[in-house]
């Protein structure tokens, strides 16, 4: 059975890491320029805020 390679799984992590501060970066510099809104790229498109949307429990009718 072959060792392990600790180095590239490492090296990897490095990149990940990275790259998503990298992205969270561009993603600040963009909100700054007013390219796009705070809002945008949190969510998949059409997802509600949380407590936001269809009510968990269905109201009760008036009598």
């Amino acid at each position: 059975m072959p060792t392990p390679n600790y180095g590239y799984e490492k090296r990897q992590k490095e990149l990940a890491k990275k790259r998503k501060k990298e992205e969270k970066l561009q993603r600040k510099a963009d909100i700054k320029n007013g390219v796009i809104s705070e809002g945008d790229g949190s969510g998949e498109p059409g997802d509600a805020p949380e407590g936001e949307g269809v009510p968990t429990e269905p109201t009760p009718p008036a009598a």
